[in-house]
């Protein structure tokens, strides 16, 4: 419990941090713990994608330091890491929720764009928050929750009344 409890934790601020590279390592954090938690309720498709979520999101934040096209190859590698560990933790049909929201996420966070981080906030959060709904893991459903609800407010702050703001000013 401990665990779900610190994931949830490392979530909410993640979300609450505008610096990219500081809410990439926050996240990391949160998928540290999330894994952890995983393997002990025996959620192992969503325990093995949070390790490769950690180890992704320490890469990433690191992208600007990567050639372009090693990154790319980085991506494609993440990828296929979480389609095969679908097919290899396979648990009937739960186990394609936090695949697709891994795949979105992962290359949402691959962009340098925050405006795309912000929108996988909203994948991530239905998506996991489903899977782990599924497991009972309430702390990481009611952090998942935050995720969407806090990743819509902030697409809507950041992107939409900001590109209004700068229509209405403009023109």
């Amino acid at each position: 419990m401990i665990f779900s409890i610190l994931a949830f934790i490392a979530l909410v601020l993640s979300i609450c941090i505008k610096d990219r590279k500081k809410s990439l390592f926050i996240q990391s954090l949160n998928c540290l713990f999330e894994a952890i938690y995983s393997f002990i309720i025996n959620a192992f498709t969503g325990a093995f994608l949070s390790i490769v979520n950690f180890i992704r999101t320490f890469i990433f934040i690191q992208s600007e330091k990567i050639n372009k096209k090693i990154y790319l190859l980085i991506l494609v590698l993440f990828e296929s890491i979480i389609i095969t560990n679908c097919i290899f933790t396979w648990n009937g049909l739960i186990s394609i929720l936090p695949t697709i929201g891994s795949i979105i996420r992962t290359y949402c966070l691959w962009q340098s764009n925050m405006k795309l981080v912000r929108i996988s906030g909203i994948t991530t959060g239905i998506l996991y928050g489903l899977y782990y709904s599924y497991y009972q893991s309430w702390f990481i459903v009611m952090g998942d929750i935050i995720l969407l609800v806090t990743s819509m407010i902030s697409i809507y702050k950041n992107d939409i009344r900001r590109s209004k703001n700068i229509n209405e000013k403009y023109f």
